[in-house]
């Protein structure tokens, strides 16, 4: 007899993060690259030791939420700073099975506005050291590029 389980996402989230103490625990150095037209980085731009070029390096903890990471970013990009700009977050990590990377969406964050995803974390995603972080920005005028695959039906 099979037993499955039945551990949703919902459920994943709502383990108890522990607390980091920022005085007392050294940051991490985050490489996070980013695009100003709306799409994440291809996988295949992370291949064979090379990166895109539009790195910033941030020193940060597991507990930074996206809505932090979102101000980091905009004291760098003047044009991000206005009201309504889209950010969306990505982990780019390494795919153990072939000599390649994997881009997993996370989250989103909009300049100025509230939303449900302000709150997440690195470590509530997965995030290990090591991995890249990818932010696809889109300026207020433009609407985000829809995420996912398209589906044939």
């Amino acid at each position: 007899m099979a037993v499955e389980s039945r551990v949703t996402q919902e459920e994943i989230k709502k383990e108890p993060e522990k607390p980091i103490d920022r005085e007392k625990t050294c940051p991490l150095l985050l490489r996070v690259f980013t695009t100003t037209n709306g799409r994440h980085h291809r996988p295949d731009e992370f291949a064979r030791g090379n990166v895109p070029s539009s790195e910033l390096q941030i020193y940060t903890w597991m507990d930074a939420t996206l809505k932090e990471l979102t101000s980091l970013v905009k004291e760098v990009y003047g044009d991000a700073r206005k009201k309504g700009t889209h950010f969306s977050f990505a982990i780019v990590y390494p795919d153990l099975k072939r000599p390649s990377y994997r881009i997993k969406e996370i989250g989103s964050t909009v300049s100025g506005r509230k939303g449900s995803e302000d709150s997440l974390t690195l470590q509530s995603q997965r995030f290990q050291i090591g991995d890249y972080l990818d932010i696809a920005i889109t300026p207020p005028n433009r609407a985000p590029p829809p995420s996912g695959r398209m589906r044939p039906y």
